[in-house]
């Protein structure tokens, strides 16, 4: 981390319990299930359509893709899930 960047207490806590090691994930197998049962049906594409939207909401949505670090056709695939 470079001089620049400065932790406050709580950030520097967490930086600290990751390093050590010291974190535990507190999900539990009945929550992982259903992650895992919800990222597979995000996942299943078995259709394509196609849309007309105008060159500025197409845009918009690129760019908030580009910030999210997606590709916009996930992003929009996302939100209407």
């Amino acid at each position: 981390m470079t001089a620049s960047h400065h932790l406050d207490p709580e950030e520097q806590q967490l930086l600290d319990d990751v390093e050590t090691g010291s974190m535990r994930s507190v999900a539990s197998p009945e929550l992982l299930d259903g992650l895992r049962a919800s990222a597979r049906a995000t996942g299943l594409k078995d259709q394509r359509i196609n849309i007309r939207l105008s060159s500025v909401d197409l845009q918009a949505l690129r760019t908030r893709a580009l910030q999210e670090g997606m590709p916009y056709q996930t992003l929009i695939s996302s939100v209407l899930h």
